[in-house]
């Protein structure tokens, strides 16, 4: 498994700068990129070639990704995707838990009554999925999620600097959603949630999101412990 699977020529139609960058980042955010057997190595010529463009653009994209933190340039070793170390990986929760539990605060104050329904409607829609066992279109699903209650809080620079971990946040979720009983856990911790968000309770909203967050956050430094030996970037450059 690689980036390439998931590619394809661009038309001519588009602006090769940022229609590369948005096809190249769309397609390392759907790599499962802590999976044994997953290629972090990226090759211009090959990206070139499944693109159908010039190496420019996608040098320029790679360039743009790197600024992003979502991949690494080595002199003379090559491009890789950035898989963070189980520390780097546990900070990154700790951050995101403190992130979104003050938008679901904000949200009990800023969000309509509408929104904060269609939030519900949208938990209960997708809980199907795991009763089915569709665990790649909960984990999307779940996603969303969190990133509507960072946008219900109305405060656009949070959000902001809660999607510079969303990049990475989103492959550790997905990692871990099919482990354990999570998916069923994260469906009952989402209900209450919406409760205290519906309720206008913006200590027990952000409390509930917080829990939840450094569930996730126990989990992996509980059973995340062979991580490392998957091995990150700085070891495929060296």
């Amino acid at each position: 498994m690689s980036i390439s699977d998931k590619l394809s020529p661009i038309a001519e139609n588009f602006s090769l700068k940022s229609h590369t960058f948005e096809l190249l980042r769309a397609a390392i955010l759907d790599m499962d990129i802590y999976r044994p057997d997953v290629d972090l190595r990226l090759d211009e010529r090959k990206l070139a070639e499944k693109l159908g463009v010039s190496r420019t653009p996608i040098r320029e994209a790679l360039a743009q990704l790197a600024q992003e933190g979502l991949v690494h340039i080595v002199a003379r070793k090559g491009v890789f995707v950035c898989r963070k170390t189980r520390e780097e990986i546990l900070e990154m929760v700790v951050t995101w838990a403190a992130l979104e539990s003050m938008a679901a605060r904000l949200a009990t104050q800023n969000a309509s009554d509408a929104e904060l329904q269609a939030l519900r409607d949208f938990a209960i829609e997708h809980s199907s999925d795991v009763e089915r066992a569709d665990l790649e279109e909960y984990s999307d699903a779940n996603i969303v999620f969190h990133q509507t209650i960072l946008e219900l809080s109305g405060c656009q620079l949070l959000k902001k600097m809660a999607d510079t971990l969303f990049t990475h946040m989103q492959a550790v979720r997905r990692r871990a959603m099919g482990e354990s009983d999570r998916a069923r856990r994260s469906v009952a911790d989402h209900m209450g949630i919406i409760d205290a968000l519906i309720s206008r309770d913006a200590d027990l909203s952000s409390r509930r999101v917080r829990e939840h967050t450094m569930r996730l956050h126990d989990h992996i430094a509980k059973t995340w412990s062979r991580i490392e030996a998957l091995g990150s970037w700085r070891d495929m450059a060296s």
